[in-house]
């Protein structure tokens, strides 16, 4: 009997370290998947750019079925004892000590005990609920950025550019620093204090990719002052770059790691210091938003949910139904002190709706494996999140008891819900509508069809596109965020509506025609304004374009042919004048 601690102990440390081998491997290929985002950059590889994303979410999955596996063989225990989990955290807790990405490390941890267990086992003297170390700033961030000082302006960009990692030269350099310096000069140096030389610039060392662009970010410093600086590397695909845009705005950087876009490719080997780093040059960004943009998203799932615990220990709010029209398939609610939205899927969808939970389910997985383009919201995906009962307002759980039973489990002074999705909020663009004035209302509509435009652009059609299911975001972008269904617009039909072929025909109630699932009529679209004539009539004017049936079959030859939206996270105002035109001007913001 003496023995059996001792056996528990060794075995709770073999667990520790084969989990630790899988974090190892993952962390391993997640940094080697990083690297290779120079070279298709450099190749303008843009099919393998999506590639390269959809198969980097993946690994991560990959590597915990793996660790799994190779637990169930480096020990004959039973892999369900909670006792003997409690015993392998402290172990791996002592492994992963003043590890430089320890924090990573913990969630994948995290991640294999819940492919084990169900998430209503989890307590933090089993997995990292809370982390076990504490993170404090680093004292020193020269590991991941380059100081450039002691010179002119003109001359430290271009010192800059010059040391920069691609292979590729720039078709134009003089031309680029004359771009640069002449916003440098109207948002940037009016607000110094010091000479040139004294001013630093600090260059994080690795570079983002993304999409089609590179960026190049660091910040300038001038005492306590700091100006966020991101330099914009486009391919000119004939074996140059150019730089199409530098920002000095912290607003403007935040789009760029916006919650509607995709995870950078970037060599990040110390995480939590790129997160530390960027938080500072926006300080509106919540951690878990700057870890998924990294290309962290388990872990930013991690500090969500630490986030949100933290936020209910100190409020007192209860969850509500959120503001706006019902959904047919989703149950939305909010938290009004907390700026998310909480979605769960129904039981059953009232008509015409056909689609079904996993059909939903499976929507949402394309919308997290796709190219966002700034225009569908981000989501995290949860199963079997607890809260308590008593925040839950009276309305909201007799609705979730109404319209999803299954979803919900109340276990004494707990609310389990079995699954569902959170989004960053957004106000829905009918309510927007109904307070904005005509220049707002003027800008929405432009936005609505830029949305449009661009999400069909990069091979998705909303499928519902009422004002009710796309949110104005607080820079103003008005982004899609109901995924249930969405599809790839070369899978759609698009067709005109015939002309009746008798008076029969015209007069009777319905259509005269046949439509199939995949049928589209883009002259219905005119539906979706149904009682906001002053919004229609402006939408028109700049987006009539998309009640042409012509338009959408056009597109779709475009993007069997191989095209690859060119969407980037700034105003087109914002671009550098090189007498360039993009490859569809019509999608540019």
């Amino acid at each position: 009997m003496a023995l059996q601690p001792l056996i528990h102990n060794s075995t709770a440390r073999r667990m520790a370290k084969t989990i630790l081998n899988g974090f190892r491997s993952y962390f391993a290929d997640y940094l080697n998947s990083t690297l290779t985002a120079k070279a298709r950059f450099e190749k303008a590889d843009w099919h393998g750019v999506r590639e390269a994303n959809v198969e980097r979410l993946e690994l991560y999955k990959d590597k915990v079925a793996q660790t799994v596996q190779y637990l169930g063989m480096v020990t004959n225990k039973d892999l369900e004892n909670l006792t003997l989990w409690r015993e392998a955290k402290k172990a791996y807790t002592q492994l992963v000590f003043n590890f430089p990405n320890f924090e990573i490390a913990e969630t994948f941890f995290n991640s294999v005990f819940s492919d084990i267990h169900d998430h209503d086992k989890i307590s933090d003297d089993i997995i990292y609920v809370i982390s076990s170390q504490l993170i404090e700033a680093p004292e020193a961030e020269y590991s991941i950025y380059v100081r450039y000082e002691g010179e002119s302006f003109r001359d430290t960009f271009k010192r800059i550019l010059e040391e920069a990692e691609f292979s590729l030269p720039m078709e134009d350099l003089s031309l680029d620093l004359d771009c640069i310096m002449d916003v440098f000069a109207k948002e940037v140096a009016p607000h110094l204090n010091n000479t040139p030389e004294k001013i630093k610039f600090d260059l994080l060392e690795s570079t983002f990719y993304r999409s089609k662009a590179a960026y190049m970010v660091g910040r300038v410093v001038d005492g306590n002052k700091t100006f966020p600086m991101a330099l914009v590397i486009l391919n000119n695909e004939q074996g140059g770059l150019y730089v199409d845009t530098a920002l000095f705005d912290a607003d403007e950087l935040s789009v760029v790691f916006s919650f509607t876009r995709n995870h950078f490719m970037v060599d990040a080997p110390l995480p939590y210091q790129y997160a530390h780093f960027l938080k500072h040059l926006m300080p509106n960004k919540l951690d878990y938003e700057i870890y998924n943009s990294l290309g962290f998203p388990k872990h930013a799932k991690s500090e969500f949910y630490r986030q949100l615990v933290g936020h209910l220990n100190n409020s007192s709010d209860e969850f509500v139904v959120a503001p706006g029209i019902k959904g047919m398939v989703m149950s939305v609610f909010t938290l009004p002190s907390y700026n998310i939205v909480f979605k769960i899927i129904k039981d059953k969808f009232a008509p015409p709706k056909e689609v079904t939970h996993q059909i939903v389910r499976e929507k949402y997985r394309l919308v997290s494996r796709h190219d966002r383009i700034g225009r569908m919201a981000d989501t995290q995906e949860f199963d079997n999140l607890i809260f308590p009962l008593n925040r839950f307002s009276k309305e909201l759980l007799d609705e979730l008891q109404k319209v999803a039973p299954s979803q919900i489990e109340i276990r004494d002074d707990k609310l389990l819900i079995r699954h569902l999705y959170t989004e960053r909020y957004m106000t829905p663009l009918n309510i927007f509508l109904e307070s904005a004035s005509d220049k707002e209302i003027k800008s929405a509509m432009e936005e609505y069809g830029n949305c449009i435009k661009q999400l069909a652009a990069a091979n998705i059609f909303p499928g519902d596109m009422p004002l009710k299911n796309f949110g104005v975001t607080r820079h103003g972008r008005v982004v899609f965020y109901d995924y249930d269904e969405i599809a790839t617009l070369t899978k759609c039909n698009f067709r005109q509506i015939p002309e009746p072929r008798t008076e029969q025909e015209e007069m009777q109630s319905g259509t005269w025609y046949t439509v199939d699932p995949n049928d589209i009529f883009p002259e219905e679209f005119r539906l979706f304004f149904s009682g906001n004539t002053k919004a229609r009539k402006m939408f028109e004017s700049m987006h009539s374009e998309l009640y042409d049936v012509n338009f959408w079959i056009d597109l779709q030859e475009r993007i069997r042919e191989g095209y690859v939206v060119d969407v980037f996270p700034y105003r087109r105002a914002k671009r550098f004048d090189r007498g360039k035109v993009s490859q569809l001007e019509v999608f540019a913001d």
